[in-house]
């Protein structure tokens, strides 16, 4: 009893860690996306730069609509930089699309962690899609054997979802370190510039950090009541 209680106590904090962290990446991004660097390229020309440097001249880069809604597609072989990265000369907005590059980079070299990321996509996927549905199926038919069968599938769903966040964690370390790489061996930016982008990847890094932190010990909650429950 006391040990749920504690917990949850802890995934609140653990929530409301998360949602600091979301307005932290945001306001970091935001103070430093008014100054251009000094050699006035965009975000969209330094990523090219970067994937060209490292053989990828066959991806393409995309712009779309949104605010920090850059990633890249390896199924489709994209890149896709939004509105407040694409056209943009500052050291935030060209830390993120040196980011993304740093995926494509994962990609080609076969980065473990990625290689294990791809292929949990079509699991994690449906866990994502069934999990809570099973869970609320467990919790109507509790005291049954049906509950208690859907209940157990539920929590292993969301184990999957769990794990699919903690492999994603070295991948996003990964691209931002690649990323810092990649800028300083252009030779264009300062050391001024790089801890700029640096900031702006490491306040993004916590977002990641704090929403699998809420995702275990949403995870030990769930355990832990299904276990009380069955006693």
């Amino acid at each position: 009893m006391y040990l749920e209680y504690y917990v949850y106590i802890a995934t609140v904090i653990a929530i409301i860690l998360a949602v600091w962290a979301q307005v932290k990446v945001s306001t970091t991004f935001n103070r430093y996306s008014r100054t251009p660097t000094a050699t006035n390229r965009t975000a969209e020309e330094v990523a090219r730069m970067i994937l060209d440097n490292n053989g990828l001249t066959d991806v393409r880069i995309e712009r779309v609509h949104g605010n920090l809604s850059d990633h890249y597609d390896p199924r489709s072989n994209v890149l896709r930089l939004s509105d407040t990265v694409y056209g943009q000369r500052s050291a935030a907005a060209i830390g993120v699309a040196a980011h993304e590059a740093g995926h494509a980079i994962q990609h080609k070299v076969g980065y473990a962690p990625v290689v294990l990321r791809s292929k949990m996509v079509p699991v994690t996927a449906f866990a994502s899609r069934f999990t809570w549905v099973i869970i609320v199926l467990g919790i109507l038919f509790m005291g049954t054997s049906l509950g208690y069968i859907a209940l157990h599938v539920g929590i292993g769903l969301f184990a999957i979802t769990t794990l699919f966040q903690l492999v994603t964690l070295p991948c996003e370390f990964d691209a931002s370190k690649r990323a810092l790489e990649e800028m300083d061996k252009t030779g264009l930016y300062s050391s001024g510039e790089l801890a700029v982008s640096r900031k702006v990847l490491s306040a993004a890094a916590l977002t990641y950090v704090s929403s699998l932190l809420v995702s275990v010990l949403q995870l030990l909650r769930l355990i832990i009541r299904v276990d009380r429950n069955r006693r």
